[in-house]
């Protein structure tokens, strides 16, 4: 399914470093409703569409992709991204299926060597990882020098946020989530390094009403879900 515009420039994963101890990711969620994880998708498609398509915007082309938390590979095969990284198996099983290298591994301790991506994107994981300073700082670590973050999240002030903090005890994947502000992240992303932010936003109404994918649009306080990029400082 990955489209051939960073195919060519794989990343040999035998020669990772090895990943640090300790870790205590959340992956229990997705590994036991990996099905209802993929069914979103398939029932929100013009939401999915409009989430790749703002992503897209900011996401620079050619060179050698990583996401960070790449889940099933729904967002790094479409994309184009050469390797994804996540710490279940199951769903990176999916990924692998969907033409992306991958890797078992936790953002806080990525077993890549320094400076080894253009481009790295972490995709509604943000509000899953134990530790977001050092999840940004991995991030900035593995890009090279002119290479980009890009991050897309759902907004925890916009309404679907809301919505998801409202319902969490329902929701197996958000129940343990701790979601961010976009002012927080952006916040979070020049401490850690980053400079020469960008924005987009979509989902502009429920994502269960969506009938057409929509445009992105520029900046941040409309759309529920926020695409932040950044380049090192």
């Amino acid at each position: 399914m990955a489209p051939s515009s960073r195919g060519s420039a794989r990343v040999s994963l035998k020669h990772l470093e090895p990943l640090s101890p300790g870790r205590m990711p959340i992956t229990e969620p997705f590994e036991e409703h990996i099905d209802r994880y993929e069914e979103w998708f398939e029932v929100h498609d013009a939401a999915y569409a409009s989430e790749l398509s703002a992503v897209r915007d900011l996401l620079p082309e050619g060179g050698r992709g990583l996401e960070i938390g790449v889940g099933s590979g729904r967002f790094a095969g479409p994309l184009g991204l050469d390797v994804g990284i996540d710490p279940a198996p199951t769903m990176l099983a999916n990924a692998r299926e969907r033409g992306v290298e991958v890797a078992v591994g936790v953002a806080e301790a990525l077993p890549f060597r320094d400076g080894s991506f253009d481009a790295a994107l972490i995709v509604t994981t943000i509000c899953f990882v134990d530790d977001v300073p050092a999840t940004l700082e991995e991030a900035r670590r593995v890009l090279a020098p002119d290479g980009r973050l890009v991050i897309g999240f759902v907004d925890k002030e916009s309404p679907l946020g809301q919505h998801y903090q409202d319902k969490r005890e329902e929701n197996p994947f958000y129940r343990d989530a701790t979601f961010l502000s976009t002012g927080e992240l952006e916040s979070a992303m020049r401490a850690a390094g980053f400079g020469d932010i960008a924005f987009r936003q979509t989902i502009f109404e429920n994502p269960g009403g969506m009938t057409a994918p929509e445009e992105p649009r520029e900046g941040h306080g409309d759309g529920s879900f926020v695409v932040i990029a950044a380049t090192p400082d």
